[in-house]
């Protein structure tokens, strides 16, 4: 059933075909992105990222990651530039991870995983909802940002405190007055590739948009992230960690590079 997807045995990235046969198509996400095959490309312009903090609104337990949602009735939170044709605005950002012992990425950079990957998601301003636009392959833009233990974050703390509040699956909390810029490295060097939602249903509607940079944050901060949990109040604990995907095949997908 659609609804039971997850990262377990039983219901993780091997058995999702069988509900999305979209699984096994052609433009399908995350990748490993091979740099020695990317394609540097001098005409793509760079990444312009506009986060109003006021847009924050609130802070989710979905029972595969947690989102922090933003509002998107206008344009006060906008990506543009790089691969995209006109505005996209922030709709929410996510992350993926690991276990204790384990990287947690999506996308991998030559076969090598990060701790985790923050993804702030935004959809094409020329349809007009965010289910519109995921019906076409402009759709939605990615912003990818791997994540490395390092130094503390400060404003990555914002966020892992407010998890406290939304241990289990469902559970929501306002979350206001947050710029998720924060959350970017000081360069917006990228690699560019068509490609799809990493959860289902896993629809090719993604312009993606990876950050070469990583960002670092503490042990303790990623720590954080584990301590949610996937069931909801009334089942037995079963900890939040590795709920990404594995790379998929790039079926001749070219993946450009901003830089050389």
């Amino acid at each position: 059933m659609a609804h039971s997807w997850g990262y377990g045995p039983d219901n993780g990235p091997d058995t999702w075909h069988h509900s999305f046969p979209i699984a096994e198509d052609d433009h399908q996400s995350p990748i490993n992105i091979v740099t020695s095959e990317a394609k540097h490309d001098p005409s793509l312009p760079p990444l312009i990222i506009s986060y109003d903090p006021s847009t924050a609104k609130l802070i989710l337990n979905n029972g595969h990651a947690f989102n922090v949602e933003f509002e998107d009735s206008d344009d006060r939170s906008v990506l543009k530039g790089g691969a995209l044709e006109g505005t996209y605005r922030l709709k929410q950002f996510h992350f993926h991870w690991g276990s204790c012992d384990g990287h947690g990425s999506e996308h991998t950079v030559d076969g090598v995983k990060s701790e985790a990957e923050l993804h702030l998601v935004h959809w094409n301003t020329k349809y007009d909802t965010f289910g519109e636009a995921v019906k076409h392959c402009d759709g939605l833009a990615v912003v990818g940002v791997f994540l490395k233990v390092g130094e503390a974050r400060p404003q990555f703390q914002a966020v892992i405190d407010a998890l406290k509040l939304i241990p289990t699956k469902g559970k929501q909390a306002p979350f206001h007055n947050f710029d998720p810029s924060g959350l970017l490295p000081k360069s917006r060097d990228f690699w560019t590739y068509k490609g799809s939602l990493t959860t289902p249903p896993l629809l090719e509607c993604v312009v993606w948009n990876v950050l070469k940079e990583p960002i670092t944050v503490s042990s303790e901060q990623l720590s954080g992230l584990r301590g949610l949990f996937f069931n909801d109040e009334q089942d037995s604990p079963c900890h939040m960690v590795d709920n990404y995907r594995p790379p998929q095949p790039l079926k001749g997908r070219t993946v450009r590079a901003s830089f050389h």
